[in-house]
């Protein structure tokens, strides 16, 4: 069987360890349609825990699972002892369990060696339990004094120990997410809320949405074979690249960025079609007539979005969309003072505590930074084009076009660290546009300061 499994890996280029992976991650297809047939709440998460475990265990082995029970179980003990302070002290000892993974395990060289280990899931993991902890914890405040997200997350009962190791191991979101709440899970497997039937009379079928999911993840998966040996990322430190003029070299790390992004296009489509079918994906019905169903819960990435995005402020909100959740609920709003705004610490903070999630790699530092840099920048020229008068409409448009073609830019500029990793090579990709990607935010930065939009001024009221 091994033998027959490395003809198999090596007929489409790639080692064992990727193709086992590969394979126990579309298994999470049919393993998650046959949850729909589990009677019964405790069997539905007896059977969520147990196939995520044996997934993991034949996709990385036996320690990946004792890998997930560390910060599960600190999670839950946090809770369990101290509820008051259970979300910032599980916060803590579940990033810092998961930085002494990455720093032991260095995953990122064993991806790019053809390698693979639970790493990528126990990142999943780490925000499911540090989550489920924080709406633990606000589950003790006062209704008024919460944001709405909060008031509809928070867990005002601690869930029992088999629903929270059903809802940390479901095999459907195990490996690659998407990241859903605690509260979605339990209402899922208990058939409440909008899963509850008799609510509307309805039950969305998913199977349409599943087959759109796979046909995608086909298309990504084709495209990504097919551009990746025209752009190899090993090309940034060649003496051919290096004799390149300035825009080949651009338009090179466009198209390595381009290549690059349809490898994840094709993890999340997996991801979502084993979320769809088993109806967690299910979000709520439109208002058209008739209604059709939505599965916005299963989403983690708009494609067309990504790569026609207009602003670079629009792109957490179409990439890795369930985790951009996530940071901003749980990192960024909650570092913002009542009754103030967020600015840019909130904006730097939140990216940093992305970037060491991802791993300590100078590139993944790089990257974050850079994309904190790129949305603030980006920010200066959507504040410049909503001041513009209405008879100017050729200037609003060309500022819409200015502030297309800088995401387009410095995306692709600044995700070259994150597909590369080594400074050595971030540098040198960097280095060869003259950090033009780097420069081109701080001056935009520093030029809102400058360039302030004019205030609209407010209607005296007028006295008779």
């Amino acid at each position: 069987m091994e033998l027959d499994m490395e003809s198999m890996a090596s007929s489409i280029g790639l080692s064992v360890a990727v193709f086992r992976f590969l394979l126990c991650f579309v298994a999470t297809i049919p393993v998650s349609f046959l949850w729909r047939f589990i009677p019964g709440q405790h069997a539905k998460h007896l059977y969520a825990a147990l196939s995520g475990a044996i997934l993991s265990y034949l996709s990385f082995g036996f320690s990946s699972n004792l890998h997930f029970l560390v910060p599960m179980l600190l999670g839950y003990a946090s809770m369990v002892l101290y509820r008051r302070r259970c979300g910032i002290i599980t916060f803590f000892l579940g990033f810092g369990y998961l930085i002494g993974c990455h720093v032991y395990y260095m995953s990122g060289d064993a991806w790019k060696e053809g390698g693979i280990d639970a790493t990528g899931a126990l990142m999943v993991l780490t925000l499911k339990v540090i989550s489920c902890a924080i709406n633990y914890n606000d589950g003790l405040l006062k209704e008024e004094d919460l944001r709405e997200a909060q008031k509809k997350n928070r867990l005002v009962k601690l869930p029992s120990l088999i629903e929270y190791f059903g809802y940390c191991l479901c095999s459907g979101s195990h490996f690659a997410g998407p990241v859903y709440e605690t509260k979605d899970y339990l209402d899922w497997t208990e058939g409440k809320g909008i899963w509850n039937k008799s609510e509307k009379g309805l039950s969305p079928s998913p199977y349409g949405a599943t087959i759109r999911a796979l046909l995608q993840a086909a298309v990504c998966m084709g495209l990504y074979l097919y551009l990746v040996p025209h752009f190899p990322l090993s090309r940034f430190t060649d003496e051919i690249y290096q004799g390149w003029g300035f825009w080949k070299r651009l338009g090179y790390q466009y198209m390595s960025g381009f290549t690059a992004r349809w490898k994840y296009y094709f993890i999340w489509s997996i991801s979502e079609a084993s979320i769809i079918i088993s109806s967690l994906g299910f979000s709520g019905w439109t208002d058209s007539s008739p209604p059709k169903a939505r599965w916005d819960r299963a989403k983690n990435v708009d494609i067309l979005g990504v790569e026609l995005a207009k602003s670079s402020v629009e792109l957490p909100l179409v990439w890795n969309i369930q985790v951009s959740t996530w940071l901003r609920h749980y990192v960024y709003d909650r570092l913002v003072q009542k009754g103030k705004k967020p600015g840019f610490f909130q904006l730097l903070a939140t990216q940093t505590v992305s970037a060491v999630w991802h791993g300590l790699y100078p590139g993944y530092i790089i990257f974050f930074v850079q994309s904190a840099l790129m949305i603030a920048g980006s920010r200066v020229v959507y504040r410049w084009q909503q001041s513009v008068p209405p008879k100017l409409a050729l200037v609003k448009k060309i500022l819409v076009l200015m502030n297309f073609a800088y995401t387009l830019l410095v995306l692709n500029y600044s995700c070259v660290g994150f597909i590369v990793l080594s400074l050595h090579e971030t540098l040198a990709s960097y280095g060869s546009v003259y950090y033009v990607g780097t420069i081109l935010p701080i001056v935009l930065i520093l030029l809102g300061y400058i360039i302030k939009p004019a205030k609209s001024a407010k209607p005296k009221s007028r006295k008779d």
